[in-house]
């Protein structure tokens, strides 16, 4: 039994702990949502963790994601969660990677076998394209829906995407995974009406406008996100 993740065996068994130290969960996209569902896994006990994101960490990221201090403006997200999740995990494998996931970039970015796929993009085209690439390849996936301009974290839960109501986001990636034959997608999702947030700067190109965030919204669907994918591995130990 390993210290660090001794209270954790506590709850799930031997055998578990030894399926998710087997175990190889790729996080895509490390912002406000995908950088707490890896410091999760990671906590929990996960063996290997690739972690993707293209972006560097910007001031405006210091309200919600975990890459973001003084210390670390403008440095790649990915090595920086890499760092603090081997700081937090020493005997994890962690593998960063500074890259947009896209349909270009799939067999760079994705690795060939993995356990499952945390799907934290915003990019609509993106995430399509690993949704629809998971589901091909029979890799378990759940991915993020929108979690900008909200600010009650309990109406967080996760479902099918065939059931999720009032969300625009969602309703786009319905309409085309339908496209693509996939009917079912289990997601994180709110059903809290977007707020109207304040403006105040233009948005990067191909967005509209800017949303709001307040931490515990990202980083609540993270945990979420974390908690099933480590409950479903561990779980697959004691089938």
């Amino acid at each position: 039994m390993l210290e660090r993740t001794k209270r954790t065996e506590m709850l799930l068994g031997e055998a578990a702990m030894h399926s998710l130290r087997s175990a190889h969960v790729v996080v895509v996209g490390l912002g406000g949502v995908g950088s707490w569902c890896a410091e999760a896994l990671a906590r929990s006990g996960i063996g290997t963790l690739t972690v993707i994101d293209s972006d560097r960490v910007a001031e405006s990221n210091m309200n919600r994601q975990l890459a973001a201090l003084a210390s670390t403006l403008d440095k790649p997200k990915s090595e920086v969660i890499a760092a603090r999740l081997h700081d937090a995990a020493p005997d994890a494998n962690i593998i960063p990677l500074t890259a947009l996931y896209s349909a270009e970039t799939r067999e760079q970015v994705l690795p060939a076998h993995c356990d499952y796929i945390a799907d934290c993009i915003d990019l609509v085209s993106c995430k399509l394209d690993l949704i629809a690439t998971a589901k091909e390849r029979g890799i378990p996936i759940v991915s993020a829906l929108g979690t900008g301009n909200k600010l009650d974290a309990q109406q967080l839960c996760i479902t099918d995407l065939s059931l999720t109501s009032g969300c625009p986001f969602a309703r786009v990636l319905r309409r085309e995974l339908r496209r693509r034959g996939i009917e079912h997608l289990d997601v994180v999702f709110s059903p809290e009406p977007a707020i109207d947030a304040l403006q105040d700067e233009t948005p990067p190109p191909g967005r509209r406008s800017v949303p709001g965030s307040a931490v515990w919204v990202p980083a609540t669907a993270g945990l979420l996100m974390a908690e099933k994918i480590v409950l479903e591995l561990a779980t697959s130990a004691q089938a």
